[in-house]
């Protein structure tokens, strides 16, 4: 295993990775500080990018820092499917004015970013989409860091714990932002994070950190009480002074006009949970399964809409 140990926090709280603007290094390192460990998250970074906001977190805290990457996964895009979806969002295009991306499939510089983490060394390097392999998991522990997968189901559990990484973070339905079903085409798992957790647990030996709707003490708590060696928190943080959550985000957050979340797939074509808007309840049955073809179209429309998505 890794030198740093979950179970070593003097406060047993992740603040959780959200790629696309919450995660900043000020949030990372403000969340080592205070005891817990802070996350770098690299997804949609190019790698130099994702170096330089690793290098800038080390500047801030002399405490254990984590990083979270995007692993690898097929595309689950279906011929004409994208065209036909950016046909039905027509009106949305003239609504805000705006020019969509170019729909394209990449692996999120997974090779380059491993260098990078092997390069650097934070303590802590966790997955979202799926577990790196049985190799790249040799190749990092080697390093002295330590690896954890984020898992939905008990069988993604032992698939990770197969390819030997050292903690799990069991994420519950009830997340906030994508969903870390490895199976791209799937239907996430709707199974309560009390009773994963306690499945995972019974089912495997290393660390467990829960994930997945936590917000107060008492939901901490609970975790912990289960056998969980920490809570990982998110959506928690989004209007903390250090987040780069964006003006309309926060405002979207605290307005007493939205009351509910949902599970869409409208964004990005994978799904995640955000505060249900028009958009979403406009267009989330149109919308295909196609990461991360589908958020590169819409990149520009999200951009806007998505003040309203919880942590995508």
């Amino acid at each position: 295993m890794g030198e740093f140990s979950l179970r070593d926090l003097t406060a047993p709280i992740l603040v959780a990775p959200m790629a696309g603007g919450p995660s900043t290094p000020e949030l990372a390192a403000a969340g080592s500080e205070a005891g817990g460990l802070g996350f770098v998250a690299a997804g949609y970074l190019s790698a130099d990018a994702f170096a330089q906001r690793l290098a800038a977190t080390r500047k801030l805290t002399t405490q254990p820092i984590g990083v979270n990457l995007f692993a690898p996964q097929p595309s689950a895009v279906q011929p004409g499917d994208i065209d036909r979806y950016i046909a039905a969002l027509s009106s949305e295009v003239q609504r805000y004015g705006v020019d969509l991306g170019e729909p394209k499939f990449n692996d999120d510089d997974w090779a380059a970013k491993l260098d990078v983490v092997l390069d650097l060394r934070p303590e802590v390097v966790s997955f979202t989409f799926g577990a790196p392999s049985a190799e790249e998991t040799a190749r990092l522990k080697a390093a002295g860091i330590t690896t954890v997968a984020t898992v939905t189901t008990l069988a993604e559990a032992r698939e990770a714990v197969g390819r030997g990484v050292d903690a799990l973070a069991v994420q519950g339905p009830d997340a906030g932002g994508h969903r870390g079903t490895y199976d791209p085409a799937a239907r996430p798992a709707t199974q309560p994070l009390d009773e994963l957790l306690t499945g995972v647990l019974a089912a495997t030996e290393v660390p467990v950190v829960a994930a997945g709707g936590l917000m107060t003490a008492e939901d901490v708590g609970r975790v912990l009480d289960a056998g969980a060696a920490a809570a990982q928190l998110g959506t928690a943080f989004l209007l903390a002074d250090e987040a780069g959550s964006s003006p309309v985000h926060r405002a979207a957050l605290q307005d007493p006009a939205f009351t509910e979340t949902v599970v869409t797939k409208a964004f990005s074509g994978r799904y995640a949970r955000g505060l249900r808007n028009r958009f979403i309840d406009e267009h989330d049955a149109q919308a295909p399964l196609g990461y991360p073809e589908v958020h590169y179209r819409l990149f520009m429309i999200e951009g806007v809409e998505r003040s309203a998505a919880v942590g995508l």
